[in-house]
């Protein structure tokens, strides 16, 4: 009652509950992060955090929303239920509509979810333009490497507290465990191609 009572108003009542915990565990593990760490940010208890994880409980989207964004991964990829394929062809007409809050600078569409067995996950980001964008220089860090190459528009690459302006057709290669962020230029939005690749 308590996983349909939850998941079943946004339409998710059909997503098998030990799905969502094996791809929240899977996460946590890659980023090397204990369930006290993830817990802590995402403002609840390390024993509902387990719970998640196990299957034994359901959860209100926000409180998952929270759990991914301190494992820096996307809902969407955590509520998918679909089967783990050789090939996934995503047309453009049915590709979801950005995700994530545009006055917070960036928002995103995710090209391919990242497979639990392979090591990229290709996404491009929307730079909210500078006029809109309500987010501070609050930089971010991941344990994976990122490409990034400017599709659109133009951005400043904050890089271990160093700004490098990027055009289109730009790219860079960097560490995700420094320091960094997209920081927009001037009232355009930009597109940046975006791809996190797991070090081996």
């Amino acid at each position: 009652m308590e996983y349909e009572g939850r998941l079943d108003q946004e339409g998710l009542s059909h997503i098998e509950l030990h799905k969502i915990g094996e791809k929240i565990k899977y996460a946590r593990r890659r980023e090397n992060k204990t369930q006290q760490e993830i817990a802590d940010a995402s403002n609840i208890s390390k024993s509902l955090l387990s719970k998640i994880e196990n299957g034994q409980t359901a959860s209100a989207i926000a409180t998952l929303s929270r759990i991914c964004d301190a494992l820096q991964i996307q809902l969407s990829w955590v509520l998918d239920d679909k089967e783990e394929q050789d090939i996934v062809i995503q047309k453009k007409r049915n590709r979801p509509q950005k995700v994530g809050d545009e006055s917070m600078g960036y928002s995103y569409e995710i090209l391919a979810n990242r497979s639990q067995y392979s090591g990229i996950e290709p996404t491009i980001v929307h730079v909210t333009p500078k006029s809109q964008n309500l987010r501070d220089e609050k930089t971010y860090t991941h344990s994976q490497d990122e490409f990034i190459y400017v599709l659109e528009g133009e951005i400043e690459l904050l890089y271990n507290g160093t700004k490098q302006l990027l055009q289109v057709g730009d790219s860079a290669y960097f560490a995700g465990s420094k320091p960094h962020l997209f920081l927009p230029v001037g009232d355009q939005e930009a597109k940046v191609l975006t791809c996190f690749i797991d070090r081996v």
